[in-house]
């Protein structure tokens, strides 16, 4: 029977052909250095004296164990799986939705069904609603909730907002393009903009954020000039308690856009002459309302949308900031404009941007 193969690091297998030959010593090659005597070299023996037994090898050392590892961020990154694992979850099923709702659109020859789908888009935005007021509110807490870790889990929360944002304004930008959509924002059925969250950046001041699915003139009357809106801010103001003198401030709603001017069409050059790279110059600004008067119920029924001004509060330049960043770059307006205590609005207008200018 044919023995089996063997690897190095086994041991081979025995033969069984006979008593084993003995050992033959071991013949020392010519060129090998000859070992330096050692002190008590038997050779240096005097005739007759016992030789010494050889010493005992010495113990073997045995090999230090691994030390145990430290107290780390192994248990906090634990945590934040734990933290992150039914977050997560939630996006991939939103996700999983949206990618159902392209498919239909791209790959289903019925378009009944892909009608049925478009009207069953406002409903499915309204869907993620709350998933977007956790993350914002989780993430732009004020006071932080998390502690140290407070920096890393905002922008966990805050990411995956913004990844669920960007598909959804895609998604809706790609219904409109097959004409099952409208995006026209002075249609009460269009869908112009989608809700993306509600955070507070102080008790009394609240902030629910828009975006837009495609870039909108900033007022339906095109005033002012080569300038659109790509998200939409409400900040929310609640009357304060009223002060002794009995007069207490009515609550309000102040409004904030990031806008970019088309700088091309401000200057009459065509795209194909102007720089790609200077053509928008992006902004965050406010709201200034021009008419028509708040008592006057029936210029508001024939105002197909209100006129206003832009009071430009933060010039960003020509590369449009992210999801995140622009909000971010908000809180940073309000709180140096405003502060915590103090609404933005009560700072108060300049001259040109005064109602009825």
């Amino acid at each position: 029977m044919a023995s089996e193969p063997w690897s190095p690091a086994e041991t081979p297998p025995a033969l069984d052909d006979g008593p084993e030959p003995a050992a033959q010593p071991l013949r020392a090659d010519p060129s090998w250095p000859p070992p330096p005597p050692g002190p008590e070299d038997p050779a240096e023996l005097q005739p007759g004296a016992a030789p010494e037994a050889p010493p005992e090898p010495p113990a073997p050392t045995p090999s230090p164990e691994p030390p145990a590892p430290e107290p780390g961020p192994a248990p906090a990154r634990l945590a934040l799986d734990a933290l992150f694992s039914p977050v997560t979850d939630q996006l991939r099923y939103l996700l999983k939705k949206a990618d159902d709702f392209q498919s239909y659109l791209l790959y289903s020859r019925e378009r009944v069904q892909k009608e049925q789908l478009a009207k069953a888009m406002p409903t499915f935005l309204k869907m993620c609603e709350p998933y977007f007021l956790y993350l914002e509110a989780a993430g732009r807490s004020v006071p932080p909730v998390y502690g140290g870790l407070q920096e890393v889990i905002r922008k966990g929360l805050l990411e995956m907002s913004q990844q669920l944002t960007l598909r959804l304004e895609q998604l809706v930008f790609m219904y409109a393009s097959f004409g099952f959509v409208d995006l026209e924002e002075t249609d009460p059925l269009s869908i112009s903009c989608f809700f993306c969250g509600r955070f507070s950046i102080s008790p009394a001041h609240e902030v629910s954020i828009f975006r837009y699915c495609s870039p909108a003139p900033y007022t339906a009357a095109r005033f002012p000039r080569y300038l659109y809106k790509k998200m939409r801010w409400n900040l929310e103001v609640t009357p304060e308690p009223r002060e002794p003198s009995g007069r207490g401030r009515e609550p309000h709603v102040d409004y904030y856009f990031l806008c970019y001017r088309d700088t091309w069409e401000d200057t009459g050059q065509s795209p194909a002459t102007s720089c790609p790279q200077i053509q928008k110059l992006w902004s965050i600004g406010r709201w200034v309302p021009l008419g028509p008067p708040e008592d006057d119920l029936y210029s508001w029924i024939l105002c197909p949308q209100p006129p206003g001004d832009y009071q430009q509060l933060l010039t960003i330049g020509f590369e449009e900031p992210s999801h995140m960043l622009a909000t971010d770059l908000l809180v940073q307006v309000l709180t140096g404009q405003a502060g915590p205590a103090r609404p933005p609005s009560a700072a108060g207008l300049p001259a040109w941007a005064a109602p009825g200018t």
